[in-house]
């Protein structure tokens, strides 16, 4: 099995919203950009919700998300993983990133969004305890994966709007 290690944070000082996700795909780490398997909805759904749309090249996308007041980044800083899936991450070999220097860099941060069931559990275990108490409204949406199958394209966007509540995009 091999360690692989999340990205940097995209991400402003004044970022509102914070969405994770766990940890990068295979095409992810290839590619060194989040979102990157061509099957995943992350970038058309923020395409149709702050014009970040897929055709633009990576480093436009990251400028719309951050003129939106968008912070992107993931759970685990590293893990061991022999796939894409999130299921067959190590568990024990979870190291997450450093949160608490993040919300310091990052103090306008209200809402976090996970994208999927694996970056809320991982954040609720690995990174809500050693926080304290931090006035965050968290919320899981639906994977963007194309491992999950079982909600269309559309479901995923109506789910994925309410990041926009009280925003100005």
């Amino acid at each position: 099995m091999s360690r692989v290690q999340s990205f940097p944070p995209i991400a402003d000082a004044g970022a509102r919203i914070l969405i994770l996700g766990s940890m990068p795909g295979r095409e992810s780490l290839r590619a060194n950009q989040y979102y990157a398997h061509p099957r995943n909805a992350f970038w058309p759904i923020m395409g149709n919700l702050t014009g970040a749309i897929p055709a633009l090249p990576y480093e436009q996308r990251a400028l719309k998300l951050r003129a939106a007041g968008i912070a992107l980044w993931d759970v685990l800083a590293s893990c061991t993983r022999p796939g894409s899936l999130d299921s067959d991450i190590n568990q024990d070999s979870i190291h997450p990133n450093d949160f608490a220097a993040f919300f310091r860099k990052h103090p306008h941060i209200e809402r976090v969004y996970f994208n999927g069931a694996m970056a809320e559990q991982s954040f609720r275990k690995h990174v809500l305890p050693q926080l304290g108490h931090l006035p965050l409204r968290l919320q899981r949406l639906p994977s963007t994966s194309p491992a999950n199958a079982s909600l269309r394209f559309e479901q995923k966007l109506e789910a994925w709007k309410t990041i926009l509540e009280g925003e100005r995009i």
